[in-house]
Order: C-alpha cells, then sequence, then structure tokens
C-alpha cells in the first residue's frame, strides 16, 4: 500500500488498533498537517537511526536521572541511604564534568558509514541538566559552574546537531518535560515523592503555568538556535493532560493491583498545551515530526516500543528503541551486541514496517567506546552491500519465514533476506519461501555478487539454490540478501 493513502487510512482502520508500548497500550491519531504526513513517509524510507544517552551522570557509570527519583526500582537504587546528600552529590557533577575528548564529527562518520540516517540527542534528561546554552536555567553544560563551559565545543548540543548534519543525516532532539531541577516542577517546599511534580497544578495554577512558560521557552530556543530540526523527541509520558476521571481510575485501578492498598505512582494532570507548543515549534520547523512518547494524540507522530520489536506489523510509523550495549547511558565495561543480533534486529523491525534506533552512549570523557565502532564498522560492511534491501522498503506477506525476513520496494523488487545464526559464516546452500513465487523466467541474484541464482518452484513458493563458489566465498557476513523481480501475479 502507498504509504499516503496508508496514513489517509489510519483514520478508518487504525483508531482502534493498539501498539505494545512503553506505557501500555497506545492509541495512533494521524496528524492533520500535510508537511507532517509527508516528512513521516521520508523518515519511514531512512530506516536506521542512531540514539544518544550523554550527561554529566556518565561520570558516575550510572543510570541517566533516575537514582534522584524517590521511587523504589532495582535498576536505580542510590548508594547512599542519605537522599539529600546523595542528591546534592548528584546536581554537583556539574561541577567536574569535563569531556575535554569530545569530537561529534568522529561519531557523525562512524554513524553514516554504518548507514544510519538520523540522530536523536539528549539535549535535556529528566534531572534537567541541558546539554544546550539554553537562558532559562544555569543547570547547564555552558554555565560558569561547568568547567567545560570554556571549551570552544562547550555548546555540545549545538555542535552534535552540525557535525551529523555535514553528514548528511537527519537531527532530532531529546527532550524531557519533566524536569526535577526546576524549582516549577519539583517544589522545594514538599517532598518528591515519585517522578511526578511534586504539587497540584490545579491547585497552584501560577507557579504551574511558569513550568509551561518555562518549557515552552528551551523547546522554542532548541528550535530557533540550533539549526534545521527535523524530529522533536520528548520523553517522560507521564507529563500530559488528564481528567479528573481518568485520574480517578487510575488511583482505582493501582489501589486494587496492590494487596497493601499502596499506591505506587500518583497520576497528576500536567497539561503542558501540547497544542499550543506544537504550533510555535512548526513555525519555527515546518513539517516537524513531534514524537511526544506514551501519550496517545496528535503529537505521538510515531510511536516508539523501548528495547523490544513488535511481534507483528503495525498499521502505522513507528520506531524500536534499542540499546547497543551497556544501557542507556555510559556504564564500566559495556558489552555490546554483535553485528549479528544488531543486523538481525534491524532487517526483523524493517520487515514489519518500522525503524530502529540504536543507542550508543558516550563516557565521561565525550568518547565512544572501541566496542561502538567496531559494531558499527561491522553493520556498515553489511549496509554498504545489502542496504538496498532495507531503505526505502514495505512489509510484504507472510514477513518472515523461519530465518528468512521479507522487504519489498515500491516498484514490486522483493528482498529475501536470510538471518545467520550466531556464529555462522555462510549461507545455507538453499533457501526457499513456501508463500511467494517468483514470475517465470526471473533472475534471482544473491546481493554483492552478479551470480545469478538457479531456483524451482515448490508447491505455491519457490528454493533457491546458491552455488558453491558463493557458499565458500559469500559477499558477506551476517545475514545474505536473494533479489526477486516482481513477484508473479
Amino acid at each position: 500500500m502507498d504509504k499516503r493513502c496508508l496514513l489517509i487510512c489510519l483514520p478508518l482502520i487504525g483508531l482502534a488498533m493498539m501498539l505494545w508500548a512503553q506505557e501500555g497500550e497506545q492509541h495512533y491519531v494521524p496528524d492533520s498537517d500535510p508537511l507532517v504526513r509527508q516528512k513521516l513517509q521520508q523518515w519511514q524510507d531512512l530506516k536506521f537511526g542512531l540514539l544518544m544517552h550523554w550527561g554529566p551522570y556518565s561520570q558516575w557509570g550510572i543510570v541517566e536521572s533516575w537514582s534522584i527519583c524517590s521511587e523504589d526500582e532495582g535498576w536505580c537504587r542510590r548508594n547512599l541511604d542519605d537522599y539529600t546528600a546523595y542528591k546534592a552529590q548528584y546536581e554537583a557533577l556539574k561541577t567536574t564534568f569535563n569531556p575535554t575528548q569530545f569530537d561529534p564529527s568522529k561519531w557523525a562518520r562512524a554513524a553514516r558509514k554504518a548507514g544510519m540516517k538520523y540522530v536523536v540527542f539528549t539535549t535535556k534528561h529528566h534531572d534537567g541538566f541541558c546539554m544546550f546554552d539554553t537562558k532559562l536555567t544555569g543547570y547547564k553544560v555552558t554555565d560558569p559552574g561547568c568547567p567545560f563551559h570554556s571549551y570552544q565545543r562547550a555548546n555540545i548540543a549545538k555542535e552534535v546537531f552540525a557535525a551529523f548534519r555535514t553528514e548528511g543525516l537527519w537531527t532530532g532532539a531529546y527532550f524531557s518535560k519533566p524536569d526535577w531541577h526546576c524549582p516549577y516542577y519539583w517544589w522545594p517546599n514538599f517532598a518528591t515523592p515519585d517522578r511526578n511534580v511534586n504539587y497540584d497544578p490545579d491547585a497552584y495554577p501560577q507557579r504551574w503555568e511558569k513550568f509551561i512558560e518555562f518549557t515552552h521557552g528551551q523547546i522554542l530556543e532548541l528550535m530557533s538556535d540550533y539549526g534545521p530540526m527535523d524530529i522533536l523527541w520528548l520523553d517522560g509520558g507521564w507529563v500530559a493532560k488528564k481528567s479528573a476521571e481518568q485520574i480517578r481510575q487510575a488511583y482505582e485501578s493501582r489501589l486494587n493491583d496492590s494487596p497493601s492498598g499502596f499506591v505506587k505512582g500518583r497520576v497528576v494532570n500536567q497539561d503542558i498545551r501540547m497544542g499550543e507548543l506544537v504550533k510555535k515549534a512548526r513555525v519555527k520547523q515546518p513539517g516537524l515530526i513531534v514524537v511526544d512518547r506514551a501519550v496517545p494524540g496528535p503529537y505521538q507522530n510515531y510511536l516508539t516500543p523501548e528495547n523490544r520489536v513488535p511481534e507483528k506489523t503495525l498499521p502505522y510509523p513507528w520506531e524500536s528503541c534499542i540499546i547497543a550495549g551497556g544501557g542507556w547511558s555510559w556504564v564500566h565495561n559495556a558489552k555490546y551486541n554483535s553485528p549479528t543480533n544488531v543486523i538481525g534486529t534491524l532487517v526483523d523491525i524493517v520487515s514489519k514496517g518500522g525503524n530502529l534506533l540504536l543507542n550508543i552512549a558516550p563516557d565521561p570523557n565525550g568518547l565512544w567506546d572501541a566496542g561502538a565502532y567496531e559494531l558499527l564498522e561491522e553493520v556498515g560492511k553489511w549496509m554498504e552491500i545489502n542496504g538496498e534491501a532495507i531503505y526505502a522498503t514495505q512489509p510484504i506477506e507472510p514477513y518472515k519465514e523461519g530465518r528468512v525476513c521479507l522487504t519489498r520496494k515500491k516498484d514490486g523488487t522483493v528482498y529475501a533476506i536470510y538471518l545467520a545464526e550466531e556464529g555462522q559464516t555462510r549461507p545455507p546452500a538453499e533457501i526457499a519461501l513456501s508463500t511467494l513465487q517468483p514470475s517465470d523466467n526471473a533472475e534471482l541474484v544473491m546481493l554483492g555478487t552478479g551470480t545469478q541464482l538457479a531456483w524451482k518452484k515448490v508447491g505455491e513458493g519457490f528454493c533457491v539454490t546458491i552455488p558453491a563458489a558463493l557458499l565458500n566465498n559469500p559477499p558477506c557476513r551476517n545475514a545474505w540478501v536473494i533479489r526477486v523481480p516482481p513477484l508473479k501475479k
């Protein structure tokens, strides 16, 4: 189906559909802006992007932001019993953050060579530390209290976006809606029981209005002073408008699910007037794709399942964000996924109509681990040969059969992609599919070779034979791609 047709049909076939996403099942609502729809079609053709989580927390090698939140989770517990002292030490990381080996052009070249087509960079995570030169807070990398402020490339976000644009990649700004440093979100007058605003915005509307102005102001800075922006990637889906009925239902649901009666996490109306914000942002950046994660509505232009791949195709734009190694943020002695695993994940996602956003985290010095470069180099070698089976493709039933995934170009050309098992160095002698059949006299070729492959019909499908010369000297590793001309009608 043509993507324009898909987007037009979504109101009829998609609104009742749901996606297994970060915060539960999510409805998709198409954006009414024709420029956004056009840009989404272009984005869906890109298929492969880079996500980077980076901030002063990298100095400790811990999970980003979450250890200053009062929620009790094993993956973000503090190493100090005194919360007040811990939070002070965490925020003091600003005074020692000095990544003088920061060179985003090196990252951008590695990403381009790996076949990545866009980058999403964390301009601000939940802790509120800004990796850009905001004028609205001193909790930022360019503040005189941060030793890196005097470095020539101190405005890190601007440098990252410029470097990646130079290499031809789209740019996206990750921005956390909750801000645990801002006094208009976590008011020092109250305790901070969980991730939410720690006061009732409806009871203190003037204070909440200051937070709205702060949030809008920072996003408009990013949309005004940091060059052409393609994506605004908003995290913190709990910051959203909620009705009194939604709050009541959520409270009752959580209370019923808890045997002790303890409600973990509150549901609070946190309306930051997204419609107004998006309108202002798109005046600065026409056609801007907005990803208001886990908030159903017209400002979640694509959905973002986190660290997982949906089991089937989805009838709307989506992107799996996956950790390449270690954690979202940099950790000591990170073990990176193998090229076989990453390429297999990319192919699996693309065969289902999605994009892969692969996360790599810089260390406190501004460097990537050697393992990250080695991984991207191997992925790039594969993409150089087989990229035509990835970019600008669409799903085709049955999407996957055994170890073979399928993609299709808009002209009808089909690609059968055989995924290697870990340690497998050569393709099998035969690759078969039971539900698709090439046209009579079709010439099948393995990408990276000029060798025409012998094939035969088998029932409603076909079987292709890989000659000994290719078995002994395959064109690539990790997965092998058979190009099939437009199928028999």
